[in-house]
């Protein structure tokens, strides 16, 4: 049997079970053979790529981002850590946005971390409404779990000093004053009222979003949220895109559960578990017990530091409510991807799993996830692993906002946080993951954290949870295609697998962890035909004569 493609010239990542060969040969869109048996198979009509000491990896699986918000926001004001520093660039950002709209216009922002702002606080509606005093204004901290609004959105969403805090949210007030910011649940207030878009942007946002992610060696990724920001139309856009061919990756999708979400109106609607195909899969539900360690809304048993204003941080539901919610979507048959970052949310989803968990209705098998997880103790870990619960890590929260949690929880339970080396070891698969549009979507610096535990200042936290290269990976690739069942098809470059193959611009297993950072993909191959090439290999590569 002649293959279609060979790479070859350079290491193949067969999987953390099997190690390197030097060449992988495909044919219609599987692995075939690999090493001498894979030259072999290459023939006239075979296409071929040389690596030139580069390195090939299945490609990444990315099993936690919220793919249409994050494609939506590439048209929105960037206000990420990594260019915006201060609150006067903040504002200025604002206005330029402002300015180019007509009034009464909404401007929205994503990704201000007020822990890098100079000012060292969110900003406030008074100083949004200095920037854009015609427009209603709402920005979105990069955890996705805090906003801040001025006062025309505020007027728009119905805000008064008066109005009540909602259940599993915050109105943050000052000596009684509203000061805009919003915290969980509380935000729906404001988004409420935002107009959503039609079924063209959101093609057009998913369709960006995915071929972003294909150029980064991407093949497969998930969408965690889906519906709270155009309700049941979300999933006709994810269909449309998919009839429009702007849909090259591999989705598993997760519906939002929370009483506000669409998973009850879905399943009304007649769609079911497991719901579609190996592209566009539907298999999942979310709820949300807890907010962000970086935000002070993530629930702890013990407080955050008082130089921090202490408290434990924000339940999303009392324990009768969310219980019942994982009751209910466990029994209907979905997985359970459930947000839990701190240890006193992660205990409230672990009492509620196990009452769920029954003779009519067993957990065995489900592979029900915790999703981030980050902060937990011995026990629960003990707990997860006897019921197959997986965690679904952001190692990346530790490069971005490690610093922010030694500030706001201290170094010990830093230290702690994100177990990778604890969870690989004792069996938990751990599917690395970016969270994006909370944190940059760039696996490499995804890599580089869970090889060096290293955050953007260099500070090192927890060195005993470092992986090795060829750990870090198998986390992003077989993990995460394990946690979505697909374990049996992608994940590795075994014969047989489906050809989802990155070819990286340096080999990553024989470089210092600073050149990670720099290391980019050059080729992402999806069923053996490329959805990315950057330098036009794929195109110009000639059959052998």
């Amino acid at each position: 049997m002649t293959a279609d493609l060979l790479i070859s010239g350079g290491r193949v990542f067969r999987g953390l079970a099997h190690g390197f060969t030097d060449a992988v040969a495909v044919k219609d869109g599987r692995v075939l053979a690999l090493g001498a048996d894979a030259l072999a198979a290459a023939g006239a009509g075979t296409r071929r790529i040389d690596l030139g000491g580069r390195v090939a990896i299945p490609a990444f699986n990315e099993a936690h981002m919220h793919l249409l918000p994050y494609g939506l926001g590439l048209s929105q004001v960037n206000l990420r850590a990594e260019e915006v520093r201060t609150l006067d660039e903040v504002l200025r950002r604002i206005r330029v946005a402002a300015q180019a709209l007509p009034k009464g216009a909404w401007v929205l922002g994503r990704g201000y971390d007020h822990g890098e702002l100079d000012v060292q606080r969110q900003p406030t509606a008074a100083e949004l409404d200095s920037a854009a005093p015609d427009n209603p204004v709402f920005i979105i901290r990069t955890c996705g779990h805090v906003g801040v609004a001025n006062s025309a959105a505020m007027k728009l969403a119905g805000v008064g000093h008066n109005t009540p805090n909602p259940e599993g949210g915050v109105i943050v007030r000052k000596g009684g004053a509203l000061t805009g910011e919003f915290q969980e649940r509380a935000m729906r207030l404001v988004k409420d009222v935002m107009p959503e878009p039609d079924q063209a942007r959101m093609v057009e946002g998913i369709g960006a979003a995915c071929d972003h992610l294909a150029s980064l060696g991407f093949a497969s990724a998930t969408d965690m949220n889906v519906g709270m920001t155009a309700g049941l139309a979300e999933i006709a856009a994810y269909d449309a895109a998919r009839a429009q061919g702007r849909l090259p990756l591999r989705m598993w999708q997760v519906l939002a559960g929370n009483p506000e979400g669409i998973a009850q109106e879905a399943w009304e609607a007649g769609m079911r578990p497991m719901q579609g195909d190996d592209s566009l899969r539907w298999g999942a539900v979310k709820v949300f017990a807890d907010g962000s360690a970086g935000g002070l809304t993530a629930a702890f048993f013990d407080p955050y530091l008082d130089s921090v204003g202490g408290g434990t941080g924000v339940f999303t539901f009392p324990d009768d409510k969310i219980h019942a919610l994982l009751k209910l979507y466990h029994e209907q048959g979905w997985q359970l991807d459930i947000h839990a970052i701190g240890d006193a949310a992660i205990e409230q989803v672990l009492l509620g799993m196990e009452a769920a968990d029954s003779e009519a209705h067993p957990f065995a098998g489900r592979r029900h996830r915790i999703e981030h997880c980050g902060f937990l103790t011995r026990d629960q870990r003990r707990r997860m692993k006897a019921r197959g619960i997986l965690p679904v890590p952001q190692p990346t929260f530790m490069y971005e906002f490690g610093d922010l949690y030694v500030k706001n929880l201290g170094p010990e339970r830093s230290l702690r946080a994100y177990p990778m080396k604890t969870w690989l070891d004792e069996g938990h698969n751990p599917a690395a993951s970016s969270d994006c549009p909370v944190c940059t979507v760039d696996p490499f610096v995804n890599l580089f954290t869970m090889i060096t535990r290293r955050t953007n200042r260099g500070t090192v936290l927890g060195p005993e949870e470092r992986l090795t290269a060829e750990e870090a990976v198998h986390c992003y690739t077989w993990c995460g295609a394990f946690t979505q069942f697909a374990e049996d098809r992608r994940g590795t470059l075994e014969p047989g697998m489906q050809a989802d193959i990155a070819v990286l611009s340096a080999d990553i297993f024989a470089i210092e962890p600073e050149a990670v950072l720099r290391t980019q993909a050059d080729l992402t191959f999806r069923d053996g035909s490329p959805i990315y090439d950057r330098h036009g290999e794929a195109a110009g590569a000639v059959a052998a004569q």
